[in-house]
């Protein structure tokens, strides 16, 4: 990864960064392992490159947007976490994806933890959401770390899905 951009979140260990196009490589490295890509999918270059134009996108019109989460000591890009509007929902959501080798050493609730408090305070966001596939008991170990609690069944990309929901007010 060798785009350079402003840092928006930092933690202890970890400081994140927009994503943007010049993350193609990275993006597809991280996604190419199963255990990875199983809840959020793959990505060929092409795939990645619209993906990623498409969070620069919503950084430009929203102010917020995925971020590759860093090491902050060595700046080797280990994930990614940050916000995403959905339209169709009416929806901001918080998202977090690490790769295997990273998994299980408290990086994806240190990092969306700071996604929240960032959300909830800079931005003023009042209800932030964490779509979670079926099956991904991860991702809900660390919603409901979080505070998240289920607001409804729904789909999301094709796939069935449980929203979870925080909101700024039930804030721990």
């Amino acid at each position: 990864m060798t785009q350079e951009a402003t840092v928006v979140v930092t933690t202890e260990r970890l400081r994140l960064r927009p994503l943007g196009p010049a993350d193609v490589d990275w993006w597809v490295a991280l996604h190419a392992d199963p255990e990875v890509s199983r809840f959020v999918g793959a990505y060929s270059a092409e795939q990645a490159g619209v993906r990623l134009r498409g969070i620069a996108g919503q950084w430009a019109e929203r102010g917020h947007g995925l971020c590759a989460v860093e090491l902050a000591g060595t700046g080797e890009a280990i994930g990614r976490c940050g916000l995403n509007w959905w339209p169709e929902y009416g929806e901001t959501e918080i998202g977090w994806t690490f790769g295997r080798a990273h998994w299980g050493r408290g990086y994806a609730t240190e990092a969306a933890t700071a996604v929240l408090d960032w959300g909830f305070g800079v931005l003023g966001l009042e209800q932030i959401t964490a779509m979670i596939h079926h099956g991904n008991q991860g991702s809900v170990a660390v919603a409901e770390r979080l505070g998240f609690t289920i607001l409804r069944e729904d789909e999301v990309l094709g796939r069935p899905c449980t929203v979870y929901a925080l909101a700024r007010a039930d804030r721990r």
